[in-house]
């Protein structure tokens, strides 16, 4: 005798739904861990940078990863995937991992921001850091995977 498989859908809608829910928290960086942020920078290959729009090609560039010292008024930095020194930044007022702001050091020119604010970067108008041009972290996979939506970062 043959038994049947019946599948409940409302068992597969809850699925479904839950799918599509961590993957967009997934693709915003919604959920990261305690007190890390990652921005994702990108690069105008064969053109020219003519405010946030590329005049050639965009693509994936580096990774800035941030991990706030709440205790310390630290904010830790590093480039995701080299092997280099990382910086930190020591005079800092800390809401929490997604709102930070800190005073300029030597190690600024190290990464692309010194503030977030409601998680997202902001560009740095002391020009001790580099220039900031980021876009969402599912565009920059889309990007380094050659799918290209546009010619503008979205910092």
């Amino acid at each position: 005798m043959h038994e049947s498989t019946v599948v409940n859908p409302t068992k597969l809608v809850v699925l479904g739904v839950s799918m599509l829910v961590g993957l967009l928290a997934w693709s915003d960086d919604f959920i990261t861990l305690q007190g890390e942020r990652i921005v994702y920078t990108v690069e105008c290959r064969h053109g020219d940078w003519q405010g946030k729009r590329c005049s050639g090609q965009l693509v994936a560039s580096e990774r800035f990863g941030f991990k706030t010292v709440k205790a310390r008024r630290e904010v830790l930095f590093w480039t995701v995937g080299v092997d280099e020194t990382s910086g930190k930044f020591t005079d800092c007022l800390i809401e929490d991992g997604r709102n930070w702001t800190c005073a300029p050091t030597a190690d600024a020119s190290l990464t692309v921001t010194r503030e977030l604010v409601h998680g997202q970067p902001v560009a740095d108008s002391s020009g001790f850091a580099r220039p900031l041009r980021a876009v969402a972290k599912w565009r920059w996979w889309l990007l380094r995977w050659g799918i290209s939506l546009g010619n503008q970062a979205s910092d």
